[in-house]
């Protein structure tokens, strides 16, 4: 059993403090990045449910014998852009090839240059910190749990 993170999650020899809890917090923007994303690719699917659902309004609309209402519907919401000039797959596709690509590219290089390409070497040495020792749900690694 070990006391402290696997080699992966080590800090490399002279790697300070600030630049640990600099990457940390780099990190942690890179998940509330990831987690717009994850909303991003949510709207796409609502934005697509939504299309399905009011071509099948308009028809149902249509054979109720409402005809304006559903020319209506046809030339102002169906296939229209929720943004200007963009469907939901043109939005997602521009945040992943820009603004994603751009913060997940620099997350790289700040790892591979401060700290040889060790990911969350800040939570590591906080779960170190914070955990007890010896006690059973508090392993260091995923190997010393299963006794390895």
């Amino acid at each position: 059993m070990t006391d402290f993170p696997d080699p992966d999650h080590r800090r490399p020899a002279g790697v300070t403090d600030a630049t640990v809890e600099a990457l940390g917090k780099l990190s942690a923007a890179v998940d509330h990045v990831e987690d717009a994303r994850g909303h991003l690719y949510a709207f796409h699917r609502l934005c697509g449910s939504a299309e399905t659902t009011m071509e099948e309004a308009t028809r149902l609309i249509r054979e109720a014998g409402h005809h304006d209402l559903a020319d209506a519907l046809d030339a102002t919401v169906l296939g229209r852009n929720p943004l200007p000039g963009m469907w939901s797959f043109q939005m997602v596709e521009a945040y992943d090839d820009g603004y994603y690509a751009d913060v997940k590219g620099l997350h790289q290089r700040a790892l591979d240059d401060l700290v040889e390409g060790k990911r969350h070497v800040f939570e590591a040495e906080m779960k170190a910190l914070r955990r007890t020792q010896g006690r059973e749900g508090h392993e260091a690694t995923p190997e010393d749990a299963h006794g390895g």
